[in-house]
């Protein structure tokens, strides 16, 4: 029973950890697919316009 206990804490660990080690690549991939961030068209796109305006000067 003790093995059994000790096998489900160490599994428990381990999953916590690949959770944490995993889930912000997850989120950077799922805004990416969703289309989050700032958009072409609008406000966001003047932004963008001007931070690569910036950015070449």
């Amino acid at each position: 029973m003790a093995a059994l206990v000790s096998s489900a804490i160490l599994s428990l660990r381990l999953l916590i950890l690949a959770g944490l080690l995993i889930a912000p690549i997850g989120v950077v991939a799922y805004s990416k697919s969703v289309g989050y961030g700032i958009g072409k068209n609008g406000a966001g796109f003047v932004l963008f316009v001007t931070l690569q305006r910036q950015a070449m000067s």
